[in-house]
């Protein structure tokens, strides 16, 4: 064979081998899926969102949190502020792998998908009636706790043009949750409280030394007295999970789970 035929075949064959096990030109495998893309944070569930994103489940002191607020635009329609904890938007890694506290938000109006966001502002249109804001990783897997999406429900007036915002529903009757710290014992032992939007919680803290007492997500604070109990009552009018606290110690007393 003439020698110019020849070079030209060993570099189509080197160029074909490259091809086959060469770096990968999309973000993920191939034959996987945005929701399956690799990453190594929490487990991939079974279960899906409306939209069809798996959810990914995180351990509670991990997750991200959201809680979302609807400002009247003076145009009509609803200016929405995203307030979130242990999270950051990274538009520039979307479509990546799935990474601890980066991704974007997705908004749901009336149970529909609506937008992105990729930062902490959105705008909802005149005419809604409920809103829900869904923290999703870089993967579009969705952020959850429990089984559960890591999300944010707030519920939209009738009048956007109004000066205020919506009324938040009636307080529910509420109940008592008494809780002890010896050294670094919580008794009883840490774990969640589930309640319903608009219920009221009433913390009994007793503390064997002086502490401040922090409902992450409310911005609560109760100062704690060796051997002396301590209350705090807040009323539930922000969904989520929020963590409590002690600022000194570090102890996590328990979890808010609020639909």
């Amino acid at each position: 064979m003439p020698v110019a035929p020849l070079v030209a075949a060993v570099t189509l064959v080197a160029l074909l081998l490259t091809g086959c096990g060469g770096r990968a030109t999309t973000h993920h495998k191939p034959g996987t899926s945005h929701q399956e893309a690799t990453g190594s944070s929490g487990t991939l569930l079974a279960a899906r969102d409306e939209g069809g994103h798996r959810l990914r489940e995180l351990p509670a002191a991990d997750a991200p949190t959201v809680r979302a607020e609807a400002l009247p635009d003076s145009e009509g329609g609803w200016n929405v502020h995203l307030t979130v904890e242990r999270f950051r938007f990274t538009p520039e890694s979307t479509g990546g792998a799935a990474l601890p506290g980066r991704g974007h938000a997705r908004l749901l109006v009336d149970g529909r998908e609506t937008a992105r966001l990729y930062g902490p502002w959105g705008y909802v249109p005149p005419g809604a009636h409920t809103l829900t804001v869904r923290l999703h990783a870089d993967d579009h897997t969705v952020w959850a706790v429990a089984g559960a999406p890591v999300q944010a429900t707030v519920s939209l007036g009738g009048s956007p043009s109004a000066s205020a915002p919506p009324s938040p529903r009636p307080t529910e009757p509420g109940r008592t949750v008494s809780l002890t710290i010896t050294g670094t014992t919580v008794q009883p032992p840490p774990s969640r409280i589930e309640l319903k939007k608009g219920e009221r919680l009433t913390l009994r803290v007793t503390s064997d030394r002086a502490d401040t007492l922090h409902v992450h997500g409310y911005d609560r604070e109760l100062p704690l007295s060796p051997g002396t109990p301590a209350t705090l009552t807040l009323t539930a009018d922000r969904t989520g999970l929020f963590e409590v606290e002690t600022h000194e110690s570090g102890l996590v007393l328990t979890q808010l789970v609020v639909r």
